[in-house]
């Protein structure tokens, strides 16, 4: 695995890697050795896009120096708990995902439906995760223009990462579904429902709906 590791003040270190699956399978193991207690407990463990960050480390450069030198498993994506999401996959770009997928707006719902995901990181908005899971060639980008306006509980992929937006707002990935069940809230314990390697599965709602047209709020695209 290709790393580099940088310091960050007396106490952080910010490790980069090659891609988004080695950032996951480093987070894997960093908690894994917390939890055994082969590495000493830090005060937190930050998973981005390509990094992991690290902060609270008594001895940041003694743990750069052994980084590399870790045997580092690939992720498994069947350990854990799995969180069921219902969702309507009724949003405004469906059909549009399903044509650049090659498939049928039906055969779209069971492809996404039908994939385990994964909390690779969080961030945009407190309670918002970034979920990998599906393959490469199902990868789609961002909306030509943003919407203004995403209705909380849009169901959404952009890149290869599928995501529930946990609050109105502005917003340029495409819209697939809605879901009612509450991302963020700041009385719950954890407030996030969604946290870095938490397993996810979308179920449908019976029956599907038929995919609506964006209302004119929410412009021509995000």
């Amino acid at each position: 695995m290709t790393l580099r590791s940088l310091p960050v003040g007396d106490h952080g270190l910010l490790v980069e890697l090659g891609s988004g699956d080695a950032a996951e399978a480093l987070h894997a193991e960093l908690l894994r050795r917390v939890a055994d207690g082969r590495l000493p407990a830090v005060r937190e463990i930050v998973p981005a896009a390509r990094t992991v960050f690290l902060d609270g480390l008594e001895n940041p450069g003694h743990l750069a120096a052994e980084l590399p030198g870790w045997d580092i498993p690939p992720l498994t994506r069947g350990d854990g708990a799995t969180l069921e999401i219902p969702v309507g996959y009724d949003g405004p770009d469906l059909a549009e995902v399903a044509g650049l997928w090659g498939v049928t707006p039906e055969e779209a719902v069971r492809v996404h439906s039908g994939t385990e995901f994964r909390v690779a990181f969080c961030g945009f908005a407190p309670g918002f995760g970034y979920l990998t899971g599906l393959p490469e060639r199902f990868a789609v980008p961002r909306r030509a223009t943003p919407r203004t306006k995403v209705p909380v509980g849009s169901v959404a992929l952009a890149g290869p990462y599928t995501g529930v937006y946990p609050r109105s707002s502005p917003g340029g990935w495409q819209l697939i579904g809605t879901t009612d069940t509450v991302l963020w809230d700041a009385a719950r314990e954890p407030a996030a429902l969604l946290t870095p390697g938490t397993r996810v599965r979308f179920v449908p709602r019976e029956p599907t709906a038929v995919p609506r047209e964006p209302t004119a709020g929410e412009g021509g695209g995000a």
